[in-house]
């Protein structure tokens, strides 16, 4: 309480006065101590106010969960289509994006120097066969003198040595029209298998040789994908663990599930795929090894060279689910909300098993069956605040899972 001493003169002041400014001051002292408390009460807030909370307890249940992994594809076959001759583009048969199929023509190279290759070729046979026919010739002369002595043996050995060498002569012109030949074949340019053609840096009239750096084109078969993704060591370590007690790791990938491809434009793809190889060496640089599905493309939708993601799914059984809402991030940890039995929380952290973000996290330490948690995580609640519970079913909240 406050009290106010007011300076009083007897000359002016009566004792009607006094009363009435004695008055006046205690009711300003009154008013000011209530306002006083009023403030004091709306800063403190409501007392014992307490917020309700959806919360679950956690039972197990089997699910599969989907686990993501960027993939990047590439066709069955991307093959190179390179000159093995020096010479002018003088025709291109196909335009980028064309589907061809094995055998099909695809580039005619001028080399005019090819031919006349063959036709000098032709008439070092036709040189050949003649001297090859002069030296039987001689060898037919010189057969009745020896028989008759006439001439010595030696003549005719000489003759028949002759005759081999002219032989062999011809043997190596054929020789040299066959090569010839295959290298006018050069000229002509064939697609070696089904698939799609990419893009064409050459045109017509350019220059192009044997060890020109850019391929004419490049051929891609793209009626089988594969799609290449990676596995850290950790996840490497754990399908090798798996797989050596029982089976050799081929065997393993062979039994598991199918997996899918999710397109660019967020949708599956059709067809599903299975995982094939993983590769023996990891790389220093990321601490990953490449994997390998394979995939069917019957309508050539998918092209090589594209992006994806490869979804596998993961079949748990008798495990502990939490929504991901119900969690979050402090310093690289996950936590949830646990509610005991007066109703107070507290902040647990927990370990989870990656699988795909926005579904459920499989809990593998730091929750039991029978707790309860909060479904909707603020990540600013302190261990022990009392909330009020307001349980809700697990089917409700699992009723997205298979």
């Amino acid at each position: 309480m406050m009290s106010f001493i007011l300076p009083l003169k007897k000359s002016n002041l009566t004792p009607l006065t006094i009363a009435k400014g004695i008055m006046i001051t205690m009711v300003s002292t009154v008013f000011f101590s209530a306002c006083v408390d009023k403030s004091k009460q709306a800063a403190a807030g409501p007392v014992n106010q307490v917020l309700d909370y959806k919360v679950m307890q956690l039972q197990p249940r089997s699910a599969t969960l989907n686990i993501d992994y960027p993939a990047s594809i590439q066709g069955q076959q991307n093959i190179e289509i390179r000159p093995k001759v020096d010479g002018y583009v003088e025709r291109i048969y196909v335009d980028e994006g064309s589907v061809v199929t094995k055998g099909q023509l695809l580039f005619k190279i001028n080399a005019p120097q090819y031919e006349q290759e063959v036709r000098t070729a032709e008439a070092g046979i036709k040189t050949a066969e003649a001297d090859l026919s002069m030296a039987k010739m001689q060898v037919n002369k010189v057969k009745p003198l020896v028989e008759k002595d006439i001439i010595s043996h030696y003549e005719l050995e000489s003759a028949e040595y002759t005759q081999q060498s002219k032989a062999a002569a011809l043997a190596q012109a054929r020789a040299a029209l066959v090569n010839a030949k295959v290298n006018l074949g050069y000229t002509t340019i064939t697609s070696p298998v089904n698939g799609v053609i990419g893009s064409l840096p050459y045109k017509l009239g350019s220059l192009v040789t044997g060890s020109t750096t850019e391929p004419l084109t490049t051929v891609y078969n793209t009626s089988n994908i594969y799609a290449y993704f990676a596995l850290n060591e950790k996840q490497l370590l754990n399908l090798s663990r798996d797989s050596v007690n029982n089976t050799s790791l081929k065997t393993k990938l062979s039994k598991l599930p199918s997996v899918s491809l999710i397109l660019p434009d967020g949708t599956t793809y059709e067809h599903g795929g299975r995982v094939e190889t993983v590769n023996g060496l990891i790389n220093t640089a990321t601490g990953t090894a490449n994997v390998r599905a394979d995939f069917v493309n019957p309508r050539g939708l998918i092209r090589s060279g594209s992006s994806a993601v490869i979804r596998i799914p993961n079949v748990v059984k008798s495990a502990l689910l939490v929504p991901e809402s119900a969690t979050y991030e402090l310093q690289d940890k996950r936590f949830v909300y646990v509610v005991d039995d007066q109703n107070k929380i507290k902040n647990v952290a927990i370990n989870v098993m990656d699988n795909t973000a926005g579904q459920f996290y499989v809990v593998s330490d730091g929750l039991k069956a029978g707790d309860k948690i909060i479904l909707e995580s603020s990540g600013n609640l302190q261990d022990g605040t009392v909330i009020k519970p307001n349980e809700v079913s697990a089917s409700s909240v699992y009723g997205s899972l298979k």
